[in-house]
C-alpha cells in the first residue's frame, strides 16, 4: 500500500498546475500515472501524438480537446479516452479555470508525448 500525502508538481512553464500522485517523475513507476491538473482561462498547449492511452475526467469547469481532427467540449462529471496515436491537443478558451484528473497507460513521460512544436 502506499499513501501518497505529497504529489510532484510537475514544472509546466505557465499557469498551468500538474500535480503527479503516481506515475514516473513522483514514484518513478511506468505502469501508469494519475495526476491532478488545473488549468487557468484562456490556457492551450501545443498538439501532441502521445504513445500511451489517457483518460481525463473534469470535475470543475470546462475543458476542450480537439482529437484528429474533431473539437470536443468535456463538462463536469464527462470523461475521455484519447487512444495512444491519436493527434490531440488540449485547452481551456472558456473564462472560468479548469479543475480534471487525467490516468495515462503506460505512463506520460516527456519522451513519449511527442509535442509538436509551436
Amino acid at each position: 500500500m502506499i499513501l501518497q500525502k505529497n504529489p510532484f508538481r510537475v514544472p509546466t512553464g505557465d499557469d498551468k498546475i500538474i500535480e503527479e500522485h503516481f506515475g514516473k517523475a513522483s514514484q518513478g513507476g511506468d505502469q501508469l500515472s494519475l495526476a491532478r491538473m488545473e488549468a487557468p482561462p484562456r490556457w492551450t498547449e501545443p498538439f501532441q501524438t502521445p504513445e500511451f492511452d489517457e483518460y481525463t475526467l473534469v470535475y470543475s469547469g470546462k475543458m476542450q480537446v480537439e482529437v484528429d481532427g474533431q473539437t470536443h467540449v468535456l463538462e463536469a462529471k464527462q470523461s475521455i479516452l484519447v487512444k495512444g496515436g491519436s493527434r490531440v491537443r488540449y485547452s481551456n478558451p472558456f473564462d472560468q479555470p479548469s479543475h480534471y484528473c487525467s490516468v495515462c497507460i503506460p505512463a506520460f513521460s516527456p519522451e513519449t508525448v511527442n509535442r509538436e512544436e509551436d
